[in-house]
């Protein structure tokens, strides 16, 4: 008796980490039929895709290393796996609307990941949610668990560790992506006995968690571009060519 737009609406806000019971009052429509669509609406049918690299007798790396070194780095900064029903999570990465270019390659890097799965677009208030589901989120992201990232420890496997040394410049862009910046800063001084103002760029990261801050830091070392930690929360990048070295790799949000 509902229409597919009513049912992808219901569908959507629940992808939101919306209760049934909130959606139910706001569609109108019984919770009972939610749980339904749950579970007869692609992709939450069941996970028809590909295999997962992952799970196979012999695990292996995903296909597209560069796209997974990114959305890791996405992940680590503004994303989260939640589990659904039967098997099937969630995996959502917030983007704020203010980078439209930003929202394009996190859906693209996911798409190149779970080529077989929808990715869609919720839209929240001042951000996009970036979401899909499959069975395999937890395999590719082992670093999923109980509570708030930064209240636990966040350690990359072996396995991922080749990934970002291989991929570094796509992990770093990742993590700048989604808690990190490229801001003008500003100072003043003197010129001739005159004091003048003196801009120049500078690359912000900002994340609680220790273990997330360490290998960011680590991955920075590794390429060679000078960093200093004002306080427990931010990595700052200002030397003139560690700049320029993130300018040519990451290069400001867009």
């Amino acid at each position: 008796m509902y229409d597919m737009g009513t049912r992808k609406r219901a569908l959507a806000l629940v992808a939101q980490g919306r209760s049934l019971n909130s959606v139910s009052k706001e569609t109108g429509v019984s919770r009972a039929a939610i749980r339904s669509w749950q579970s007869r609406i692609e992709p939450l049918s069941g996970d028809r895709s590909r295999p997962c690299p992952r799970c196979r007798a012999t695990p292996e790396p995903p296909d597209d290393l560069a796209a997974y070194a990114y959305l890791l780095g996405l992940y680590l900064g503004d994303g989260y796996v939640s589990a659904f029903r039967r098997g099937v999570y969630l995996l959502r990465i917030a983007c704020a609307d203010a980078w439209p270019g930003l929202i394009e390659a996190c859906a693209e890097a996911v798409q190149l990941l779970r080529p077989d799965n929808k990715v869609l677009r919720v839209q929240s208030q001042g951000c996009q949610y970036v979401t899909c589901f499959s069975k395999h989120w937890p395999c590719l992201f082992p670093q999923h668990g109980p509570g708030k990232k930064h209240e636990r420890k966040i350690a990359l496997e072996p396995w991922q560790r080749s990934i970002v040394d291989a991929h570094p410049w796509d992990f770093v862009r990742g993590l700048i992506h989604s808690d990190g910046c490229r801001i003008t800063n500003w100072t003043t001084r003197l010129v001739g006995g005159e004091r003048k103002r003196y801009e120049y760029p500078r690359y912000f990261f900002t994340n609680r968690s220790p273990d997330i801050l360490r290998l960011f830091t680590d991955t920075l070392d590794a390429l060679g571009v000078d960093w200093k930690q004002p306080n427990s929360r931010n990595i700052s990048i200002a030397r003139k060519a560690s700049v320029a070295l993130m300018d040519a790799h990451v290069g400001p949000k867009y």
